[in-house]
């Protein structure tokens, strides 16, 4: 099992920056690739950038150039964090940090809500 706690949300105007967290643990050596999903109202969730274990990264061409993703281990836990500058009212949208752990087991957090507007 792996645990996914986020944090970092909250209100931001248009073209300011927040940082997401998400720290990871239990059995941590399992995951693989970890990303970032978002929720919008209305919309189906979706990936919103990638990073695999070697540190490959992939990006939604909507947030290409403005979002950065990085993930550090720790001693018992993985952070994985993503910069987001450049806000736009259109990335207002719960953020969930997903965990691809043993046997295609994809562990998800709880969501923190990012909300963008002036």
């Amino acid at each position: 099992q792996v645990q996914l706690v986020e944090s970092g949300g909250g209100l931001v105007q248009p073209g300011g920056s927040l940082r997401l967290s998400c720290a990871a643990s239990g059995n941590i050596f399992s995951i693989n690739a970890m990303g970032w999903y978002r929720q919008a109202p209305g919309k189906e969730r979706e990936l919103v950038a990638q990073i695999t274990s070697g540190v490959s990264t992939y990006y939604s061409d909507s947030v290409k150039g403005r979002f950065t993703i990085s993930r550090e281990n720790a001693w018992n836990t993985v952070y994985l964090q993503m910069q987001m500058n450049s806000l736009k009212p259109e990335d207002t949208a719960v953020y969930y940090c997903s965990a691809d752990g043993a046997y295609g087991t994809r562990y998800w957090g709880k969501g923190t809500l990012v909300t963008v507007s002036s």
